[in-house]
């Protein structure tokens, strides 16, 4: 027999819920001004949320760069046309930069779960006609080594994950792909150093789970592809049919 709350608990919960709103008022995650419509959609103040959002008007859709005006992306842009990925398209929040880039660094420290997953969330909502229309069955964060996860207390590319699913209403599987190797720190590193070292680097369990499925790769920054490319390389080795990478920002390189 399943338990079921009486009724009557609901209105005490949403008066409790009032009274902390009313002792402890909410504020933005970011900057930490009040907010003065409390949603419980929203956990960022409209000032942090226009600065999150700003980006160029078109970004390409094959790697998620920034284009310059009348650029021909037919093969794709001047930063992926020579390259050869292994995920199938893109999307991002934004670039790299201001508040975002902040914001970003902030997360690799412990503590910053919270921020992480509702960054997910307004990822989620602000790019949801471009992220629903790829029709993905499963979402998958970008996964840490287990020393770097241990050292930093989570994943922040899961936790974005986790927010950016439960919009999507897509089933988030962190577990499904291990990472094999702790590569070293890929900042100030060449294009082709990061991809040598980040071969081999993933690994898909439970290969029957991807058989013939669409998957969300999600993580918080690229900046060449080279993670995101071997991450998807594992996906698709377990069969996976397609592989989409979703981030909060993209670096320009």
């Amino acid at each position: 027999m399943t338990f079921r709350p009486p009724r009557l608990l609901k209105p005490w919960s949403t008066i409790a819920a009032g009274l902390v709103d009313l002792i402890y008022p909410p504020v933005c995650l970011i900057c930490e001004s009040p907010l003065p419509e409390p949603d419980q959609d929203e956990s960022f103040c409209v000032e942090c949320r226009l600065a999150f959002s700003a980006d160029s008007p078109e970004p390409c859709r094959r790697c998620a760069a920034t284009l310059g005006p009348h650029t021909d992306t037919s093969r794709g842009c001047l930063h992926c046309h020579d390259e050869h990925f292994h995920f199938d398209r893109a999307c991002r929040l934004g670039r790299y930069e201001g508040l975002l880039r902040q914001t970003i660094l902030s997360l690799k420290y412990p503590g910053h779960e919270a921020v992480a997953e509702n960054l997910g969330r307004f990822l989620a909502r602000q790019r949801r006609t471009s992220l629903e229309e790829l029709a993905c069955d499963v979402v998958v964060p970008v996964p840490l080594h287990w020393l770097r996860r241990w050292s930093r207390g989570y994943n922040q590319a899961e936790a974005i994950a986790c927010g950016l699913a439960s919009q999507l209403r897509l089933p988030c599987r962190s577990w499904l792909l291990w990472r094999t190797k702790a590569t070293r720190f890929q900042y100030q590193q060449s294009r082709t150093h990061r991809r040598e070292q980040m071969r081999g680097a993933f690994v898909a369990r439970l290969p029957r789970r991807f058989r013939g499925s669409r998957v969300m790769l999600v993580d918080d920054v690229m900046t060449t592809g080279s993670t995101a490319s071997a991450a998807a390389w594992a996906l698709k080795a377990a069969g996976a049919r397609e592989v989409f990478v979703a981030v909060l920002a993209r670096a320009d390189v």
